[in-house]
């Protein structure tokens, strides 16, 4: 069981500041705003650099594989992740499937031109778990300029599908800052 987990100032900040409440992938959910990587080392290290600003720290989850072609988000099953039932959240397979799609999809994409956010996200629930580690690899199905769609499959441990998931990123131009114009 999990320490009690307290929200960090950052969180507290950003909980304040509704123009923080965009998609991740945007880069402004964090304090590291206008920080765009160039490459796929530079991703990594971002996202390393990011994760204490975002819902990855609370609930644990972390980043084992960066390829844009099979990317992964991984958690260990705790209380945090478990409905009433004792079984794991259905929203917590959501977060991973949708959370490994966008990141795919930030790795695919130049950030310094675009931004992206999900769009839809279908999942079904195939195994229920109590306990123990879970993956979420998103596969792309398609990558167009203006949508990406990804397939997930959550497993455990073992290797058994978990969750099957389907998430739509769209792709938009980043908007041009005023400043960029003077």
């Amino acid at each position: 069981m999990p320490e009690e987990y307290t929200l960090p100032a950052s969180h507290l900040a950003a909980a304040a500041n509704p123009t923080l409440h965009l998609a991740w992938a945007s880069y402004n959910a964090t304090p590291l705003r206008g920080e765009v990587p160039l490459d796929l080392a530079e991703f990594a290290a971002f996202v390393e650099k990011s994760n204490p600003h975002t819902v990855f720290a609370p609930l644990g989850i972390r980043v084992p594989s960066f390829d844009p072609d099979l990317f992964q988000v991984a958690l260990d099953i705790d209380s945090r992740h478990l409905q009433h039932l004792g079984m794991l959240h259905g929203g917590v397979s959501a977060l991973l499937a949708e959370s490994a799609a966008s990141m795919a999809a930030a790795a695919s994409v130049d950030m310094r031109a675009n931004t992206i956010a999900g769009v839809d996200l279908n999942a079904t629930h195939l195994k229920g778990k109590r306990s123990g580690t879970i993956t979420a690899t998103a596969r792309p199905l398609f990558r167009g300029k203006n949508i990406h769609v990804y397939s997930i499959d959550i497993t455990d441990e073992e290797g058994d599908l978990v969750c099957a998931a389907r998430c739509t990123i769209a792709v938009r131009p980043r908007q041009r800052s005023a400043d960029a114009d003077e």
